[in-house]
């Protein structure tokens, strides 16, 4: 397995984090980890991979780990038309893919951070879960603690089951302790779907 797709039920869900500290953990258990986030969205002074790449200390060349920035904090789809740069999905995925072939022969495991939600589009016809699917990696998902987080979660699972993605699990974010439906939701999602409960997390974003 040589790569772990991260990614949400939401933006602002915690992946960034949530993809950081796995990096830790791996690398802290002897394992060597890399990180890559095929898109970004946002200016390069708010950029995911920007952020990580100093906070673990990277020595990969930014446009590796990020082979695709744009600069409109949208969605790939609304930032590329945004920019007036259009994304074709045989081009990007002939990108990413080449990143990611590389970062795969520096590391033994790359933690990969998506963009947004499992069916945020990249292009018309092609989101971020069908980017998961040609990728050829399992995936954990980044789910909100509180209200919402049930229906938000079985249907990124169905989303990625349709197309046939192993879950390796789910990692609940953002526990305030002041919400009555956080004592329950894992459970719930854990019942309906089968899917286990990695973490239980205080992060917010």
């Amino acid at each position: 397995m040589p790569g772990i797709f991260i990614t949400g039920t939401d933006t602002a869900c915690g992946k960034t984090i949530v993809s950081a500290a796995l990096v830790k953990y791996f690398t802290s258990h002897g394992i060597d980890c890399g990180y890559m986030k095929p898109i970004s969205c946002g200016p390069n002074s708010d950029n995911d991979a920007v952020y990580l790449k100093k906070l673990l200390n990277l020595k990969d060349p930014l446009p590796l780990l990020n082979p695709i920035s744009l600069p409109p904090p949208l969605s790939p789809l609304a930032a590329a038309r945004k920019a007036n740069k259009p994304l074709k999905k045989q081009t990007i995925l002939k990108k990413i893919l080449s990143s990611y072939s590389l970062l795969t022969t520096h590391y033994s495991l790359l933690i990969v951070e998506g963009v947004g939600g499992a069916l945020v589009p990249i292009t018309k016809d092609y989101m971020v879960a069908d980017l998961i699917k040609d990728l050829k990696i399992p995936a954990i998902i980044v789910a909100r603690a509180g209200l919402g987080t049930i229906n938000h979660t079985l249907l990124t699972i169905e989303a990625l089951r349709r197309r046939k993605i192993r879950i390796l699990g789910i990692i609940m974010n953002g526990y305030s302790g002041k919400e009555l439906s956080e004592e329950t939701n894992a459970e719930i999602i854990n019942e309906i779907s089968g899917v286990p409960i990695l973490a239980k997390l205080d992060y917010r974003s």
